[in-house]
C-alpha cells in the first residue's frame, strides 16, 4: 500500500486532492488483487499448484477440498503428464492444467510453481494426502511474515503412512538437521506455502529429491521458513515412488543441496 498522501500548501482544494489520489492508489491495489484493504493476503492472492500423474481417483477430491476452503478463489495449476482422465477432470473442476511428459517429480512441480502469478503459492499432493483446511493457516502465517510454511506430518505420528516411509522421513529429517546445523522435523513434505519471490529467488535443481531441496535452501538463506503440524491421511490410488530408489535419491539431493548452500556461503 501506497504512504499516506500530504497536503502541501494547507488548502482544502490539496487535501481533497491528495485524499482522492490516496483512494485511487488504493483502488488500483484492490484491483491488482496483492492485498485485502488491511494489507494482508487473501485466498484471491493464492495459487494451489501440484504435478500430477495418473491420480484420477483422488484429483477430483483435492479441488472440491480446495474450492470448498478457499470459496472457489484461489488459482490452482496441474502440471500434469498423466495417461488417464486426471488433466479432463482437474479442467472439469477448474483448473488450470499444464501438460508436460513425464519427466519426474521435481521437473513437474518445479513447473508448478514457477507458473503462477499470485504472491503467495502453496504446493500439494494430489492424491488426497494433505488436509485443504490447512490452507487458511498457512496463509496467516504468511501474513504474520512467514517466507514458507512447511507442513509437518510427523508431528502427529503420519500413522497413515507405511512404517518403512515414515522411518525413512525421519532419517532424512535427522540428516539435514546434522547437515545444516538447525532443527527441522519434515523434509520431504508436499505441503507447503511460499511467498512468490522466494520461488522467483531460487534456482531449483533437483528432481526427485526437490521437496527436501525446497525447505533446504530457503532456511539455509536465512528466511523465515515455519513448520506447522498437518494431519496426514491414507492416500487414494498407487503410490509413484519407488521407497528404495527414491530414498536414495532423495538422501543424495540432501546431501549435495546442503554442501552447496555451505559452500555458497563462503
Amino acid at each position: 500500500m501506497s504512504d499516506s498522501a500530504h497536503a502541501t500548501n494547507g488548502s482544502a482544494a490539496a487535501v481533497e486532492r491528495d485524499e482522492t489520489n490516496e483512494t485511487t492508489a488504493a483502488d488500483e491495489a484492490a484491483v491488482e488483487g496483492d492485498t485485502d484493504a488491511t494489507g494482508e493476503y487473501t485466498f484471491d492472492d493464492l495459487s494451489v499448484v501440484m504435478g500430477t500423474y495418473n491420480e484420477e481417483e483422488a484429483i477430483a477430491t483435492v479441488l472440491e477440498d480446495i474450492d470448498e476452503v478457499t470459496d472457489g478463489k484461489a488459482e490452482v495449476v496441474c502440471v500434469d503428464g498423466s495417461s488417464d482422465r486426471t488433466p479432463e477432470i482437474a479442467r472439469e473442476h477448474g483448473a488450470r492444467v499444464i501438460e508436460q511428459e513425464p519427466q519426474g517429480y521435481g521437473v513437474a512441480v518445479s513447473e508448478a510453481i514457477l507458473t503462477p502469478d499470485r504472491p503467495v503459492v502453496v504446493t500439494t499432493d494430489c492424491d488426497d494426502t494433505y488436509p485443504m483446511e490447512a490452507l487458511p493457516e498457512f496463509l496467516e502465517e504468511v501474513n504474520d511474515g512467514a517466507d514458507v510454511v512447511s507442513g509437518d506430518r510427523l508431528y502427529h505420528g503420519a500413522e497413515a503412512m507405511p512404517a518403512f516411509n515414515r522411518f525413512g522421513n525421519h532419517a532424512f529429517a535427522a540428516l539435514a538437521s546434522l547437515l545444516m546445523g538447525e532443527r527441522v522435523h519434515d523434509t520431504t513434505t508436499g505441503m507447503r506455502a511460499y511467498r512468490r519471490d522466494v520461488v522467483q529467488d531460487i534456482g531449483w535443481t533437483e528432481n526427485t529429491g526437490l521437496s527436501a531441496e525446497l525447505l533446504i535452501r530457503p532456511l539455509m538463506r536465512g528466511y523465515d521458513v515455519r513448520e506447522r503440524p498437518i494431519r496426514y491421511a491414507e492416500r487414494l490410488g498407487e503410490t509413484k515412488l519407488d521407497p528404495i530408489g527414491g530414498g536414495a535419491a532423495i538422501a543424495k539431493s540432501i546431501v549435495t543441496v546442503c554442501l552447496e548452500e555451505q559452500l555458497r556461503r563462503f
